[in-house]
């Protein structure tokens, strides 16, 4: 694949190493000088110095045959900015963009960014996974489904402990896929299986109802 990535910082820096291990094709973008001639001293010509917002640049970089753009610089509107004309402009069949203000990847994913990666939710997430009452953490983001992959822990309290799953009224687009139980090999859920305290549920769904499938299953 040919891959572009927008931004040579240290995330850009890495994954690009990364990406070169595994035997693709990526160029960066990098509007520093000083970067992008040391990128180029480490790992050859794989930096172009430039702005990866303008459309000059990713013509000149050949982003027309590029496979994907990721990009990975500091501010969420440049990042935005290179994406959207890498698609709209060029027809890159996928863009990755990273943010750092969680409050705007809803707009990212509005306006069509095929993957959003905010690190400050990933931490939050991580964080959350290691609190018992955690609530919901996000697995998997199917965007161009309109489905995610969630884990929902249920507590002792939940009215759901006990029932079977035919007996949950489970929101419209969820399916209950797996259950983790504690000292059980995992578990694939049937109509009569039924839940238990501290079951770990990993379930598919949409956005819109997320919050209506962790009220089903944490119940009150």
């Amino acid at each position: 694949m040919y891959i572009i990535v927008v931004g040579g910082g240290r995330l850009g820096y890495y994954l690009t190493k990364a990406l070169l291990d595994e035997g693709h094709e990526v160029l960066i973008i990098e509007k520093n000088a000083t970067i992008c001639e040391n990128i180029v001293g480490e790992m050859g010509s794989v930096c172009v110095r430039g702005d990866g917002c303008e459309a000059s640049t990713l013509a000149e970089v050949g982003t027309g045959r590029a496979d994907m753009l990721i990009a990975v610089t500091g501010d969420d509107e440049d990042n935005l900015v290179a994406c959207q004309v890498a698609k709209h402009k060029f027809n890159v069949p996928r863009t990755a963009a990273r943010i750092r203000n969680p409050k705007n990847e809803t707009i990212f994913k509005k306006l069509g960014i095929d993957v959003t990666v905010s690190s400050t939710n990933i931490i939050l997430e991580r964080i959350e996974e290691e609190v018992p009452t955690h609530p919901l953490t996000h697995l998997l983001t199917i965007r161009d489904k309109g489905l995610e992959i969630v884990q929902v822990k249920i507590p002792p309290e939940s009215t759901a402990v006990g029932k079977t799953i035919k007996e949950l009224s489970l929101p419209p687009g969820s399916t209950l896929s797996l259950i983790i139980r504690k000292e059980h090999k995992p578990i694939i859920p049937k109509a009569n299986t039924i839940l238990q305290a501290e079951d770990q549920i990993i379930a598919v769904t949409t956005p819109e109802s997320e919050e209506a499938l962790r009220a089903t299953l944490r119940g009150a």
